[in-house]
């Protein structure tokens, strides 16, 4: 279980590909059972922090993870933390 980091700085102001590239770093999350994403929207005036936090409070998404923490040593990052649960096999 290792950890994802997505920059956003790149793509700042193009909306469609804001969306895909969240959306494709959380599926890799789920498929690669990663144990935190790192989303960097930068500082800036704090707009895309926000896209990307109602990003993550979709219903379908936030079912995916456990929690967000905001960076509170820097206000241009957020962490996304999974749980999974072991693949171990109840006998019965």
């Amino acid at each position: 279980m290792g950890k994802l980091k997505l920059d956003l700085h790149d793509i700042y102001n193009k909306g469609d590909l804001i969306d895909e590239a969240l959306r494709a770093v959380i599926d890799e999350a789920v498929r690669t059972r990663a144990s935190e994403v790192e989303i960097i929207p930068g500082k800036g005036s704090g707009q895309l922090k926000k896209r990307v936090l109602r990003f993550l409070d979709e219903k379908e998404i936030k079912a995916l993870y456990h929690r967000v923490e905001k960076d509170s040593d820097n206000f241009g990052r957020v962490f996304v933390h999974f749980r999974w649960k072991s693949a171990r096999r109840r006998s019965g």
